[in-house]
C-alpha cells in the first residue's frame, strides 16, 4: 500500500517504509494523488494524458502513461491498480491519503485527530511544469483544502475549549488563521481563546489587525458575527490592576483549569443543547468547599457571554438563607433588569423585581421577566452557593425551569453538600425527567492534575523536583484545588515545604468544617505569603472584609479601609482578580471561608479588629 501525506510537503511511504526514488518522480506522485482524489478513483486514459502529458505528441504521451502505470503497479499490492485500453483505476487498499483519514475523523466527530493531520497547504510546494491542467486542478484542490483545514481547526478549537484545554485550543485557532488570514471563523476562534484567557486587549488587537488586513488586501470588512463578538469583548469588564498582577502575568493566582475536562464538557454540551433546542435546562455543580465549583461555573459563564447570552448572576451567603426572596432580588440586580428585551415583560412584574410593593409573591414575576429576556436572546441564570439561598428563591428557580420549558434559559447552580437543602434535592431529582439538564460532582484533583498545576506554577523546576512537590502538595492539600494553588504559589514565592509540617491531623471532611489551626503548617504559611504579596491597599480592604464577614458592599469596605475612588476600585479589582473575593451588585464576599478565617486570625491585630467594628457601629 502507498500512503501519501498531502496536507503539507508531500510525504510517501510504501508498506511502512520509505518510498523508492522512482516512485517519487513528480508525475508518478501526482498520478497517485490525482487518481486517489478522482470520482470512484478512476479516470480514462485520454483524460489522464490531457492532464499530465498534454504538451506531448499522442504516441509519446500514451507511452509515458504506460510507463507511469507500470512503475506504480508493484507498489500498490496485488490487484491494487487495474488498467485497460480505456481507463486506469485504483482498487480499495491500494492508496491511502491523509485527506481521506481526515474526513473519517471528522465523520466520527474527532476533530482533534483530524487537526493533527494538517501540516500545511495541499501538496505544499509541489508542481509540474508544462502540465497546465494538473496545475489548474491543484489550485482548486488547494483552495478546497484550505477552507476545509480552517473548518477542522476551528472545530478542533471548539472541542478543546469545551474541555478547558485553552492552550491547545489557542494553538488550533491560530493554525486556522495561518491557513487563511482572511477567515472570519478563524479570527473569531482566536479572539474567543484570548478573551477566555483574560487577554481582552489581545483579543481586540487581533480583531483590529484582521479588519485592517481585510481592508488593505481584499477591500472588505469583518462580517457581522465577527464585529458582534468584538463588541461583546469590548464591553467585558476592564480590570484596574497594579502592573505586577495584571492579566497574563505569572503573579496572577488564576491557575489553569485542570482535572475538570469531563465536567466542563458536560456543562458546555448542556448549554449548547439549551440554545439549539430552545429549552430550559438546569445544570448543578456540586462539591465540598474549595473543590472549584465557582471556578468551573465561571468557565461556562465566560463562554456564554462570548456566545452573546445575557447573564444574570447572584451569589448567596449564609445570612441570605433567612432573608425571603433575597435571591430573586439579587438576580434582578445582577443583570436581569438591565438585559435587552426586559421592557417587554409585564409592567407589574418589573415593578415587583425593582422592589416595588408586590401584589403577589415575586416568583411569578421572575418567570415573566426571564421569559421576556429569553425571547430576545439566550439567557444564563447563575446562582452560586445555592445551599445558602433562601427557600422562596430556590423554589422560584425550580418553578421558572418548569414555566420556561420552551425558552433558551440555562439555570446554572453551584452547591455544597452542607447544609442539606430539601428544595435543591427536589430540583435535582427532576433533572432528566421533567427538566433537561445535568449534575456534576467535583472531587479532589488526581495526581496528574496536580502535577499539571505544579508545572504551570513552577516552570523552572525539573521533572524530579516536580514529582517531589506534587507528592507533598497532594498530602498537604488533600487534592483540594483551592489549597493546592495556594501552596504552589507560595512555593514559587520561596516557601520551602521541607521546613513546614505536613499532612492533615485527621481525615478532612469538608473545608468549611476546618479551623485555621487544623490546617497543615504549609497551607497556613502559603495563605500568609499570598496575603503579603497583595498591594498595601488590597491588604487593607481584605482585612476589613475578613472582620466584617459575609457580603459587604464596596463603599463600606472602602470607608473602613480609608480608600475611595480609583484607589478603592483598583484594590477591589485586584482582590477579585486574585480570587480572594467574589463580587456581585450587592457586595463582596470571600471566595472561601477558610481563607477569610486565616486572614482574620493571623493578619489582623486586635486593635485593627476593634477599630473596624467600632466604626461599623458608629455608622449604624
Amino acid at each position: 500500500m502507498i500512503v501519501c501525506r498531502t496536507l503539507g510537503p508531500v510525504s510517501v511511504e510504501v508498506d511502512g517504509a520509505g518510498a523508492p526514488t522512482e516512485l517519487m518522480w513528480r508525475k508518478n506522485i501526482a498520478l497517485v494523488v490525482y487518481l486517489a482524489r478522482s470520482p470512484k478513483r478512476a479516470r480514462t486514459r485520454d483524460h489522464l494524458i490531457g492532464v499530465f502529458w498534454g504538451d506531448k505528441p499522442q504516441d509519446d504521451a500514451r507511452h509515458s502513461l504506460n510507463q507511469a502505470v507500470g512503475t506504480l503497479r508493484p507498489y500498490m499490492g496485488e490487484g491494487g491498480l487495474d488498467s485497460d485500453a480505456a481507463q486506469v483505476r485504483l482498487n480499495p487498499g491500494a492508496v491511502q491519503l491523509d485527506v481521506d483519514q481526515l474526513e473519517g475523523f471528522v465523520a466520527a466527530g474527532d476533530h482533534r485527530r483530524a487537526a493533527a493531520l494538517i501540516q500545511g497547504d495541499f501538496l505544499e510546494g509541489f508542481g509540474i511544469k508544462g502540465a497546465s491542467e494538473f496545475e489548474n486542478w491543484l489550485t482548486a484542490e488547494r483552495a478546497h483544502w484550505k477552507r476545509r483545514s480552517v473548518d477542522v481547526l476551528v472545530r478542533c478549537c471548539d472541542q478543546l475549549l469545551a474541555t478547558g484545554a485553552l492552550a491547545d485550543a489557542t494553538q488550533a485557532a491560530q493554525g486556522g488563521l495561518e491557513r487563511d488570514s482572511h477567515s472570519d471563523t478563524a479570527v473569531r476562534a482566536v479572539m474567543r481563546c484570548l478573551a477566555l484567557a483574560g487577554d481582552r486587549a489581545g483579543a481586540l488587537k487581533e480583531f483590529q489587525g484582521f479588519a485592517a488586513r481585510l481592508k488593505a488586501e481584499v477591500g472588505t470588512e469583518p462580517d457581522t458575527e465577527t464585529r458582534a463578538l468584538a463588541e461583546r469583548i469590548r464591553l467585558e469588564k476592564a480590570w484596574r490592576l497594579p502592573q505586577t498582577v495584571g492579566p497574563g502575568t505569572t503573579q496572577a493566582r488564576r491557575g489553569p483549569l485542570v482535572g475538570r475536562a469531563a465536567e466542563l464538557e458536560r456543562l458546555v454540551d448542556a448549554w449548547t443543547a439549551c440554545r439549539r433546542e430552545r429549552r430550559a435546562t438546569v445544570a448543578v455543580v456540586e462539591g465540598d468547599a474549595g473543590m472549584g465549583k465557582t471556578r468551573l461555573a465561571e468557565e461556562l459563564v465566560a463562554r456564554a457571554r462570548l456566545d452573546g447570552a445575557v447573564v444574570a448572576a447572584v451569589r448567596a451567603v449564609e445570612a441570605d438563607r433567612s432573608d425571603a426572596w433575597s435571591g430573586v432580588f439579587g438576580l434582578a440586580r445582577g443583570g436581569l433588569l438591565d438585559a435587552p428585551g426586559v421592557a417587554a415583560a409585564p409592567p407589574p412584574a418589573l415593578t415587583q423585581l425593582r422592589g416595588g410593593p408586590p401584589a403577589a409573591a415575586p416568583g411569578r414575576a421572575l418567570s415573566d421577566v426571564l421569559q421576556a429576556v429569553a425571547d430576545e436572546q439566550p439567557l444564563l441564570v447563575f446562582a452560586d452557593d445555592v445551599h445558602w439561598l433562601d427557600r422562596e428563591s430556590l423554589l422560584a428557580l425550580g418553578a421558572a425551569g418548569r414555566d420556561l420549558a420552551r425558552a433558551p434559559v440555562l439555570f446554572l447552580l453551584t452547591a455544597a453538600a452542607q447544609p442539606p437543602r430539601d428544595e435543591l434535592d427536589e430540583l435535582r431529582v427532576r433533572i432528566g425527567r421533567e427538566l433537561a439538564g445535568t449534575a456534576v460532582r467535583l472531587g479532589p484533583l488526581a495526581p496528574d492534575a496536580l502535577r499539571t498545576l505544579a508545572r504551570w506554577a513552577l516552570p523552572a523546576f525539573g521533572d524530579v523536583e516536580l514529582d517531589r512537590i506534587t507528592r507533598r502538595v497532594a498530602t498537604d492539600s488533600a487534592g483540594i484545588p483551592l489549597l493546592a494553588v495556594e501552596l504552589l504559589h507560595a512555593v514559587a514565592s520561596g516557601l520551602d515545604l521541607r521546613e513546614t509540617g505536613g499532612a492533615w491531623p485527621e481525615p478532612l471532611h469538608t473545608l468549611d468544617q476546618t479551623l485555621p489551626g487544623d490546617l497543615p503548617d504549609a497551607i497556613v504559611a502559603a495563605i500568609r505569603i499570598e496575603f503579603r504579596r497583595l498591594s498595601p491597599d488590597a491588604q487593607r480592604v481584605l482585612v476589613v472584609a475578613a472582620v466584617l464577614n459575609g457580603r459587604v458592599p464596596g463603599p463600606i469596605l472602602g470607608q473602613r479601609a480609608g480608600l475611595a475612588g480609583e484607589a478603592l476600585a483598583t484594590a477591589l479589582d485586584e482582590l477579585e482578580w486574585q480570587r480572594w473575593l467574589t463580587a456581585e451588585p450587592r457586595g463582596y464576599a470571600f471566595v472561601a471561608r477558610i481563607m477569610r478565617d486565616v486572614v482574620d486570625r493571623d493578619m489582623v491585630t486586635e486593635g485593627q479588629r476593634q477599630r473596624i467594628k467600632d466604626s461599623t457601629k458608629e455608622a449604624l
